[in-house]
C-alpha cells in the first residue's frame, strides 16, 4: 500500500520554512525602527533651526516697528501700555531676548528706569508664549490630539496672564520686584562675567548663518533714538570689522573709521530686496518648513511610542513619588524644565518642543505645567548670565532688569503651583482645549485675540487716560467676575442661585452658545467651494446632528453645557471623541 508524503512540519503546526521569514521580518522591522531614530533627531534640529529662521523673518518684517514702539519713553512710563509694549514687540520680533536685550539698553543708557521697564519685561513674558501656541496649530488634523496640545501650549498663557493681573497692580502699588531686585544688587558684590553660554547656537548655527544674519543693533539703535539706524538695514552684510591696515587678502574698504574685513556668506548677503519682502520670503518659507517638520515629528513619534513603548514612557514621565513625598514630582519637573531651558537658551525652542509630546499623550497636561513653570526660570537665568557680562558702568542696572524677570516667575510660580487648588491654569487650558476641539476655528480666534486684540485695544484705552481705561475696565471686570461666579455655582452650589439662573437658557443662542457663529463661519466657509446646486456638502451639520453629539463633547464645567444648548444637567462622565 502507497504511504502518502508528508512534509516537514514545525512544532506548533507551521512549515519550518517559515521560521527565517520570521526572523527576516523581525530584523527588517528592528532595522526600521533604528533608522528611524537619527531620522527623529534630523526632524527635531531641522524644527529648532526653522524656529530660529522664523524669529529672524519676524525681526526682517516688523523690527523697525518694534524699534520705533520703544522709542516713545513717554508712553513706555505708564504700566498698563508698558505691558501691552511687551507683548507687541515680542509677538513682532517673535524673542523675548530680543526684546528683553532691547530693554535692558534702555536702561543702561539712563533712557528708560527699572521701575517703568518691569511691565514690559511682564509683557515679553507674555508674547514669548505665542510661539507654542502656532506650533499647536499644526496638529489641528486629530481632534483629541489637538485638544491636548492647545491646552498644553495655552497653560503657558494662562499661567502669564494670571501671573501679570496678580503681580503689576501690587508692582505698580508697592514697587516689590523692583525693591527685591535693587536688595539683591546692593547686597552682594557682583562681577562681570563671561557671556551666556550659546550651547544650542552651537548646532543650529552653522546651518541658519547660512541662511540670513540680522544686525540687531539697528533695533536698538532705533529704540535708543539714533535716526541714523532707521536707513540701515537689519541684514547683516560684513560679519567682520575692526581696525587695521587694508593690506590684508581678500581687500577690506574703510567706512567711518572703522574697516570692513570679511563679507558675510548667507543667501541674501547682496540681495537688493527689502527687509520686508526678506522677511515675508523667510516668513513663508519657515512656517513650511515648520509645519513639515512637525507633522513628520508627530507621525514618527506615533508610530515610535507605541504598544508597550508608549506606556512606560508615559509611567516615567508622568509618574508621581510614593506617599508622602508625591508632591517631590512637580517640583523635579520644574528643575528639569529650567534645566532643559538653560541648555537650549530659549523658552520658546522647549516649549514648542514638548506641545507635539503632549498631543500625542505622552506627556500629561498636569506634567506639562511645572515643566512649562521650570521653562519660564530657566529663560530668565540666561538672561542674569547676559547681564553680568555687561560693562562695569551698566552692570547694576542690566542685573536689576534681568533680576526683576526671575523674581516675577519666582513670584508666579508661588502663587500658581505649590497648593492644588490654584493650579487654575490647568483648568483654564483644559476648557481653552475643549473650546478649540469642538470649534477648531477657535483657535486663530484665540491667538488674534489674545495676542493682537486684545492687547491692542487695552493700549489705545491706557492712551486715552485713566478715565477711559478705569470706565471701560471696571464694568468688563465685574461682568466677568459675575459669570464666573455664576458658573461656579451652577457646577457645584446651584441651590444657591434662583431657579432662573441654574441655566443660562434665558439668554439668546447667541450670548451662551458659538454655535450661532460656527455656523457662519461654515457657511462662509463652504461658500468658498464650488458645489452643485442639488449636493449637500458632508461638512454641513444641520441642527438635529448637532444636538445628540454635544453629549460627547468633555467638558469639565457643567456651565458649559448651558452654554453648548445641552438640555438638563451635565453629564457626570462623557469624554468621548466627535
Amino acid at each position: 500500500m502507497e504511504t502518502q508524503s508528508t512534509k516537514p512540519w514545525g512544532t506548533q503546526g507551521v512549515p519550518s520554512g517559515s521560521e527565517p521569514r520570521s526572523e527576516n521580518r523581525k530584523m527588517m522591522s528592528l532595522f526600521i525602527n533604528v533608522f528611524k531614530i537619527p531620522v527623529l533627531f534630523l526632524l527635531l534640529y531641522t524644527f529648532v533651526c526653522s524656529l530660529d529662521v522664523l524669529s529672524s523673518a519676524f525681526q526682517l518684517a516688523g523690527g523697525k516697528v518694534a524699534g520705533d514702539i520703544f522709542k516713545d519713553n513717554a508712553i513706555l512710563s505708564n504700566p498698563v501700555a508698558g505691558l501691552v509694549v511687551g507683548i507687541l514687540v515680542t509677538v513682532l520680533v517673535q524673542s523675548s531676548s530680543t526684546s528683553t536685550s532691547i530693554i535692558v539698553s534702555l536702561v543702561s543708557s539712563g533712557l528708560l528706569d527699572v521701575s517703568s521697564a518691569i511691565p514690559i519685561i511682564m509683557g515679553s513674558n507674555i508674547g514669548t508664549s505665542v510661539t507654542n501656541t502656532i506650533v499647536a496649530l499644526m496638529q489641528a488634523g486629530e481632534r483629541d490630539e489637538f485638544k491636548r496640545a492647545f491646552a498644553g501650549a495655552t497653560v503657558h498663557d494662562c499661567f502669564n496672564w494670571l501671573s501679570v493681573l496678580v503681580l503689576l497692580p501690587l508692582e505698580a502699588a508697592t514697587g516689590l520686584l523692583d525693591r527685591l531686585a535693587q536688595a539683591v544688587v546692593k547686597g552682594f558684590h557682583i562681577q562681570g562675567g563671561e557671556d551666556a553660554p550659546e550651547l544650542l547656537k552651537i548646532i543650529t548655527e552653522p546651518l541658519t548663518r547660512l541662511i540670513i544674519q540680522l544686525d540687531k543693533s539697528v533695533i536698538t539703535g532705533i529704540a535708543m533714538g539714533d535716526e541714523a539706524m532707521r536707513n540701515r538695514s537689519l541684514v547683516k552684510v560684513w560679519c567682520k570689522t575692526g581696525l587695521t591696515n587694508c593690506t590684508t587678502t581678500p581687500p577690506c574698504w574703510e567706512n567711518g573709521g572703522s574697516v570692513r574685513i570679511q563679507k558675510c556668506s548667507h543667501l541674501f548677503v547682496d540681495s537688493t530686496m527689502s527687509d520686508l519682502a526678506i522677511g515675508l520670503l523667510l516668513l513663508a518659507t519657515s512656517l513650511l518648513v515648520l509645519c513639515s517638520c512637525l507633522v513628520l515629528l508627530v507621525k514618527l513619534l506615533n508610530s515610535l511610542l507605541q504598544g508597550q513603548v508608549a506606556s512606560v514612557i508615559q509611567r516615567v514621565i508622568n509618574t508621581d513619588f510614593s506617599y508622602p513625598f508625591s508632591w517631590l514630582a512637580g517640583y523635579l519637573a520644574i528643575l528639569v524644565g529650567a534645566g532643559m531651558t538653560f541648555v537650549v537658551q530659549s523658552s520658546s525652542v522647549f516649549t514648542s518642543a514638548i506641545t507635539p509630546l503632549i498631543g500625542i499623550g505622552v506627556i500629561s497636561i498636569e506634567r506639562a505645567y511645572p515643566l512649562t513653570l521650570g521653562s519660564n526660570i530657566g529663560t530668565t537665568t540666561t538672561a542674569i548670565l547676559a547681564a553680568l557680562a555687561s560693562p562695569g558702568e551698566k552692570l547694576a542696572p542690566a542685573f536689576q532688569v534681568a533680576l526683576c524677570h526671575f523674581f516675577f516667575n519666582i513670584l508666579g510660580i508661588l502663587l500658581w503651583y505649590p497648593l492644588p487648588f490654584m493650579r487654575f491654569p490647568i483648568r483654564m487650558a483644559k476648557a481653552l482645549g475643549e473650546r478649540t476641539a469642538k470649534y477648531r476655528w477657535f483657535a486663530v480666534v484665540y491667538l488674534i485675540a489674545c495676542f493682537l486684540l486684545l492687547p491692542s485695544l487695552v493700549f489705545s484705552l491706557s492712551m486715552a487716560g485713566w478715565r477711559a481705561m478705569v470706565g471701560v475696565a471696571v464694568p468688563s471686570t465685574t461682568i466677568m467676575f459675575f459669570v464666573l461666579s455664576i458658573n461656579i455655582l451652577q457646577s457645584h452650589r446651584p441651590h444657591l442661585l434662583p431657579r432662573k439662573l441654574h441655566s443660562w437658557d434665558f439668554l439668546p443662542v447667541w450670548a451662551r452658545s458659538l454655535q450661532p457663529l460656527d455656523a457662519l463661519i461654515t457657511r462662509v466657509t463652504l461658500s468658498c467651494h464650488s458645489l452643485p446646486d442639488n449636493t449637500q456638502p458632508p461638512e454641513v451639520i444641520t441642527e438635529s446632528v448637532i444636538m445628540p453629539k454635544k453629549l460627547h463633547v468633555t467638558s469639565d464645567n457643567s456651565a458649559l453645557c448651558y452654554m453648548d444648548q445641552i438640555p438638563g444637567p451635565c453629564p457626570q462622565n462623557y469624554s468621548t471623541r466627535l
